[in-house]
């Protein structure tokens, strides 16, 4: 499929900068697969939305506060450092704009700097010298890394905003948005109407936002993640196939994590790893049934898993729909519910 098929018309001034309170009452589009309709709810509606028995599976990672500024010695230019990955020995894998060639340093406070090791079209990596470890230093100084399209810097209330109600396994450099709706209140009704929820991880990363740069979208090439999905949550997945429940992923990271698993007979095996799948129109999905996700940039990855699982034609007058309606978009922004 060629790239310019996902396209959209757009009104930037509908891209959210912050969410709705309380989070549940964000908009909730309902896509139709069988009788190919739209209708208009809100995330609060879940419960009645969806049937007893199902089972809702959630990503449990944790963004790190992952972004640092820093000044660029010897010149002192202001720079923004993102930490990726940690590759052990105090040496991280890091994003950061600007030219830099190796043992150049970007000092972060009198007490703590990077030190450049290597930089190229594989990436970049840092040497860190703290007085703790790095991850004490993001804790302390580091701010929530807020997508570009948010255009502000980043505020002490993006420290909560930012997660989701079932973070607990550090590692992301974004959240898996889908899950910022969820509220205490909307879990406790959830759970009234007999409508479950299991957990996988999935550290979203540079590769969820890689851009597509190839007019062939199957020339592109995912980045990995790592994921895991225990055997608590395979089992859980199992019982609700075998009732003839449906399984709702909560967010394209965890339909990556769950279809890279699935054993081919709708089954899912419980493994940790790193994942690489790329999804597009033509996947045949072995154990997802239904979807909630937020709104995508156009000609993204997430965008083309969202059109293999719905259709590209739905997801097109969806988003069209979507933007008719001022719903509000991205990371802050409304969702939709694929059935």
């Amino acid at each position: 499929m060629q790239l310019s098929e996902f396209d959209f018309p757009f009104d930037s001034g509908l891209v959210a900068s912050q969410p709705v309170m309380p989070r549940d009452c964000a908009r909730l589009l309902l896509l139709n697969r069988e009788s190919d309709q739209l209708a208009h709810h809100h995330v609060s509606d879940l419960p009645e939305l969806l049937d007893p028995g199902d089972l809702l599976v959630v990503n449990d990672t944790k963004v790190l506060a992952a972004r640092l500024s820093g000044t660029k010695r010897p010149t002192g230019t202001p720079v923004e450092v993102l930490f990726v990955k940690d590759l052990g020995d105090d040496v991280w894998e890091v994003m950061v704009k600007g030219n830099f060639h190796a043992g150049q340093v970007i000092e972060f406070d009198r007490q703590s700097r990077a030190t450049i090791l290597t930089r190229d079209a594989a990436g970049t990596q840092v040497r860190v010298e703290c007085p703790g470890s790095v991850a004490q230093l993001l804790h302390e100084r580091g701010a929530m890394p807020l997508p570009p399209y948010i255009k502000r810097a980043s505020i002490p209330e993006d420290r909560s905003w930012y997660q989701t109600l079932f973070a607990r396994n550090e590692g992301a450099i974004a959240a898996p948005t889908a899950g910022l709706h969820f509220t205490p209140s909307l879990l406790s009704r959830l759970e009234t109407s007999s409508i479950r929820m299991a957990m996988v991880t999935l550290h979203v990363g540079p590769g969820t936002f890689k851009p597509v740069v190839t007019e062939r979208i199957e020339d592109h090439q995912m980045g990995e993640e790592v994921f895991e999905v225990s055997a608590e949550t395979a089992k859980a997945i199992e019982q609700t196939k075998q009732a003839g429940r449906r399984v709702v992923a909560v967010g394209t990271t965890v339909v990556r994590a769950l279809e890279t698993v699935a054993s081919g007979n709708r089954r899912v095996i419980p493994t940790s790893g790193r994942s690489r799948l790329f999804i597009t129109p033509g996947f045949q999905f072995n154990v997802v049934d239904a979807l909630m996700t937020n709104f995508h940039l156009p000609r993204t990855t997430l965008l083309m898993l969202v059109s293999a699982f719905a259709g590209v034609g739905l997801v097109r007058r969806a988003y069209e729909e979507a933007v008719r309606e001022r719903y509000r978009f991205y990371s802050y922004g409304d969702a939709m519910l694929i059935l």
